[in-house]
């Protein structure tokens, strides 16, 4: 049998993505039903979770979820919406996160943006993962978990807001590793290079810095993101960043911000 051929075991084997309307996050999640594991698809909008369970391959497969996870009640809601239609959640990703506007620099940005990008990427992820992990422990069942960073939690972007969300979150992955190791619960980053998914418009001409010509799509980090999620295929890696960019962060592309 090849090595490939089951990264998943559909009876035991189950999942949550949230930001699973769109971008990275549905590549994701539509990857996930289609290796046949049962999955949340968790977001903000209801028109965008329909239209990615309407694509995937095993809509029977898919559980929707709608809400806001800047507020933790929804959080708690998810997590109870979740354990009802699944049982344990052995896979977690966590892709969610807010808009970005490019006005939103640092003598820009106000209090409430910067609250919600944090809130929605580092307090949600947080919170979510560790009520996940507890349960699997008490339970005595292995998990993975992927959080959705950025080549921006090591290089400014001139959105300090999103910028600093995600490099809590590269430490929060590290922390998760090491504490929840001992349970056989993985914690890995993936690390996204200039995506033209999930609302970010790159502008064409940033290919000329990316070694592989081209700007991303979302679909180019799906394989890597199950096969890091999978047991099978990563049961020896954790507390690691894998870098899916095209060679992007080989250069050091942003200016520093035009103010007015």
């Amino acid at each position: 049998m090849s090595l490939f051929s089951t990264p998943f075991d559909p009876a035991r084997d189950t999942a949550l993505v949230t930001g699973a309307g769109n971008g990275i996050g549905r590549a994701i999640a539509l990857g996930l039903v289609g290796e046949g594991v049962r999955t949340v698809f968790a977001d903000v909008s209801a028109e965008r979770v329909r239209a990615a369970i309407g694509a995937s391959e095993r809509p029977d497969l898919a559980v929707p979820w709608v809400g806001d996870l800047a507020r933790l009640e929804a959080c708690d809601e998810l997590l109870t919406s979740a354990h009802s239609e699944l049982g344990d959640v052995t896979h977690f990703v966590h892709s969610a996160s807010p808009p970005r506007r490019e006005a939103d620099h640092v003598l820009a940005v106000d209090r409430n943006t910067w609250q919600e990008m944090h809130a929605v990427n580092l307090d949600a992820g947080f919170h979510l993962a560790r009520e996940l992990a507890k349960r699997l422990i008490a339970a005595k069942r292995p998990g993975s978990f992927l959080f959705l960073t950025s080549l921006h939690a090591g290089t400014p972007r001139n959105l300090p807001h999103y910028s600093t969300a995600k490099a809590a979150m590269a430490m929060l992955v590290k922390e998760l590793a090491k504490t929840l190791g001992r349970y056989d619960i993985r914690v890995n980053a993936l690390v996204p290079g200039a995506i033209a998914a999930g609302g970010f418009v790159a502008d064409p001409a940033l290919a000329r810095h990316i070694p592989l010509g081209r700007l991303g799509e979302a679909r180019d980090l799906a394989p890597m993101a199950l096969t890091v999620l999978s047991n099978q295929l990563s049961a020896y890696v954790t507390g690691a960043a894998f870098v899916v960019d095209g060679g992007l962060s080989l250069t050091n592309w942003f200016e520093a911000p035009v103010l007015d």
